[in-house]
C-alpha cells in the first residue's frame, strides 16, 4: 500500500467537506418541504373547520392566497438552496485547483532549487491531514443522518378544537 500524499488527502478532504455542504443543504431543502406540507395542512383545516361562516368566495380566495404564498415561499427556498449548492461546487472546484497549483509549484521549485525540504514538510504534514479527514468523514456522515432525521416521519397537523367564548353576565340593571 501506497502512503498517501499530501494533495490527495488535502482533495479528499475538500471532497468531504463538499458532501457535508450538500447533506446541509439537503436538510434545508427537506425541511422546507416538510414545513410547507404542515403548513398547507393547517391553512386547508383552518378553511375547512370555518365551515358555513365562510362564503364560498372567501374560502376560494383563501385558498387561493394560500397556494400562491406557499409558491412564492416554495420557489425562494428552491432559488436559495440551488445558488448555495452552486457556490459549495464552485468552492470545492477552486479548491482543488489551489491544491493541484500547490503541489506543482511545490514540486518545480524543488527541481529548480535542489532543496528537497518542502517534500519533506508535506510528508511530515500527511498524518495530520489523515486525522482531519477522518473528522470530516465523521461529520459528513452525521449530517446524512441527520437529513433522514428531518426527513422523518411525515408530520400531521393537529386539529385545535375551538374554544367557545365566555358568555360575559350581563351588567344588573
Amino acid at each position: 500500500m501506497t502512503n498517501p500524499t499530501l494533495a490527495h488527502v488535502t482533495h479528499e478532504l475538500i471532497a468531504s467537506y463538499g458532501a457535508t455542504a450538500r447533506n446541509v443543504i439537503k436538510a434545508c431543502r427537506v425541511g422546507q418541504a416538510r414545513f410547507s406540507r404542515y403548513a398547507d395542512q393547517r391553512w386547508s383545516g383552518a378553511v375547512h373547520n370555518m365551515g358555513n361562516r365562510l362564503t364560498a368566495e372567501v374560502r376560494t380566495n383563501a385558498l387561493a392566497a394560500q397556494q400562491k404564498v406557499f409558491a412564492y415561499y416554495a420557489r425562494g427556498v428552491d432559488m436559495g438552496t440551488d445558488s448555495a449548492e452552486v457556490v459549495v461546487n464552485k468552492a470545492m472546484d477552486l479548491a482543488s485547483k489551489g491544491v493541484e497549483s500547490a503541489a506543482m509549484q511545490a514540486s518545480r521549485f524543488e527541481k529548480a532549487s535542489g532543496i528537497q525540504a518542502l517534500g519533506g514538510v508535506a510528508a511530515a504534514m500527511v498524518p495530520a491531514a489523515v486525522a482531519v479527514r477522518s473528522v470530516a468523514a465523521r461529520v459528513e456522515a452525521r449530517s446524512g443522518e441527520l437529513v433522514v432525521a428531518i426527513a422523518g416521519k411525515p408530520v400531521k397537523a393537529r386539529a385545535k378544537t375551538a374554544r367557545k367564548p365566555r358568555k360575559v353576565a350581563a351588567p344588573a340593571a
